[in-house]
């Protein structure tokens, strides 16, 4: 089977083409493909299928994980979709577990998505990792994030291993979490450890969970716009009066891959 290999931010993925839902594919196949060590290597795969007559995305974590929505992830969908020539350039939508998402899609430069909602839980939360720990903000962008701000990114060091987050029960399903500093006005520099991922070098959601908190951690009203700079690129995010969200950024196809011996796994 060939499928296509892509990134949003160096955030990539491996997208199968499925628009009659035809295909199953397993947890295992999954963490195969996207394994960097002898698959394909990805953040994720996004099986691209139709349900009653809409595009929606089927994304799954490397480890083969559901997740309800990747920032990222979508733009690169729409790429395929509009490169392809299976959707015409312009707004158009793609369904997702978290929603319909509304897309401004050029033939080429940087793609905008609705990406709806981003709520402020209201709950303090704390994240630690290699020793250090920072008092932070419980965010929601259809899936769960926990954002913290530190004066200087080397404090956070290796992220070889999953950041604690407390309360951990606010978080049954795990959660992404993001270290954010500040670094002039209205610009910030992130890093990302993914549930069901790792340490990734973008996050959508991420940077929409980010923007909010950091005009929460300003004491700042919306609306909003900050420039986002993952390890992976420039992403902007602007949260209007209600808090909705738009992202905006990059999204590039690289080539075909076959993933043929992984099914058989």
């Amino acid at each position: 089977m060939i499928a296509t290999y892509g990134h949003g931010t160096e955030n990539d993925f491996v997208l199968v083409f499925d628009p009659n839902d035809e295909y199953s594919i397993s947890t295992a196949q999954t963490a195969a493909i996207c394994n960097r060590e002898n698959g394909i290597g990805a953040d994720g795969l996004i099986r691209i299928i139709k349900q009653n007559d809409k595009w929606f995305m089927d994304y799954r974590n490397a480890d083969g994980s559901l997740a309800e929505m990747c920032g990222n992830g979508i733009r690169v969908m729409a790429r395929y979709l509009v490169e392809r020539g299976h959707v015409p350039e312009g707004i158009f939508a793609i369904n997702t577990r978290d929603g319909m998402k509304h897309l401004r899609v050029p033939m080429s430069g940087d793609i905008s998505v609705n990406m709806g909602k981003v709520q402020d839980e209201s709950e303090e939360i704390t994240a630690s990792t290699n020793g250090h720990s920072w008092n932070g903000f419980h965010i929601s962008v259809g899936n769960p994030h926990a954002v913290v701000f530190v004066e200087n990114m080397e404090e956070v060091g290796a992220l070889d291993l999953a950041p604690t987050v407390d309360p951990v029960q606010s978080y049954p399903e795990g959660v992404n979490v993001e270290f954010a500093q500040i670094t002039g006005d209205h610009e910030i520099h992130m890093r990302v450890f993914e549930r069901g991922s790792r340490e990734t070098r973008s996050c959508g959601t991420g940077t929409c969970a980010v923007a909010l908190a950091a005009t929460l951690h300003l004491k700042e009203k919306l609306p909003a716009h900050w420039v986002i700079y993952p390890p992976g690129g420039r992403l902007e995010v602007s949260i209007d009066g209600h808090s909705n969200a738009t992202l905006i950024g990059p999204a590039v196809l690289i080539k075909d891959v076959d993933i043929s011996e992984f099914l058989l796994v």
